[in-house]
């Protein structure tokens, strides 16, 4: 039996979880799930409750509620993201390997049925976070989701902007979003899908399998390369977006 009492939470004792996590299962809503959100997984930050609540979510996601599975899948993979940092509830992948093993089974069930792209993004995000796959399992959807990232150039480390999506597929340096003039951009320059290797090729062989052409097109430009307009350096978008994650392993 968990003492609540005993964990915490974003907002200090975790003594309201059991209700909040009773109410969600029996009468679900958007409020009750983003304060569940706030609570264990505030602005990517994890908690002793946070795994404390994965039997739960793990219910739900069991569930034949699709809407309401998918909500526990990205909020558990979200908080499993984080597993690796400092939270105090010990090695939380055995300790919770059970509810992991059924989170990770239930969210590739989702993953073949997924018609909505930013239903699948963050789908596909869960299940690396299952995984423990550092990095891409708390960056991934969010450059996919918002067809962008932040990165600094390996040559004269100005920050950039590599834009994947309804913009187009380029590099710039400029707020290109809020311009009313043109901005100075390099294209991307996609892998070969036949050239891609480690998780790149998993996750585009993935996507092109569920049918999600859109984002293994995108995924090819992630695990591609770009140039940087003011020095004119080249360098890999994925090495680039990972550059800083050597502290998280």
């Amino acid at each position: 039996m968990t003492d609540w009492s005993q964990l915490s939470h974003a907002y200090g004792s975790a003594e309201d979880i059991p209700a909040l996590l009773d109410q969600i299962a029996t009468e679900p809503n958007a409020e009750r799930w983003n304060d569940l959100w706030s609570a264990l997984c505030h602005q990517s930050s994890v908690y002793s409750a946070s795994f404390a609540a994965l039997p739960s979510l793990a219910d739900v996601a069991s569930s034949n509620d699709r809407e309401q599975a998918v909500s526990a899948l990205t909020l558990a993979g979200a908080i499993m993201a984080g597993a690796e940092q400092p939270h105090g509830a010990g090695d939380v992948r055995a300790q919770h390997a059970p509810e992991i093993e059924t989170l990770l089974a239930v969210v590739n069930q989702h993953l073949r049925t997924a018609s909505d792209r930013t239903e699948y993004i963050h789908l596909l995000e869960a299940m690396l976070g299952f995984e423990g796959v550092i990095g891409w399992s708390e960056d991934l959807a969010w450059g996919l989701g918002n067809e962008e990232y932040e990165v600094s150039c390996p040559g004269c480390e100005t920050s950039l902007f590599i834009v994947l999506g309804e913009r187009g597929f380029f590099s710039t340096s400029e707020d290109y979003a809020l311009s009313e003039d043109d901005v100075e951009t390099r294209p991307l320059r996609p892998a070969n899908p036949a050239d891609l290797d480690g998780i790149g090729r998993r996750l585009h062989h993935i996507a092109l399998t569920d049918g999600q052409h859109e984002v293994a097109n995108a995924l090819t430009h992630v695990f591609g390369d770009a140039t940087c307009p003011d020095c004119e350096t080249d360098f890999s978008v994925a090495r680039q977006v990972s550059a800083g994650w050597s502290a998280m392993q």
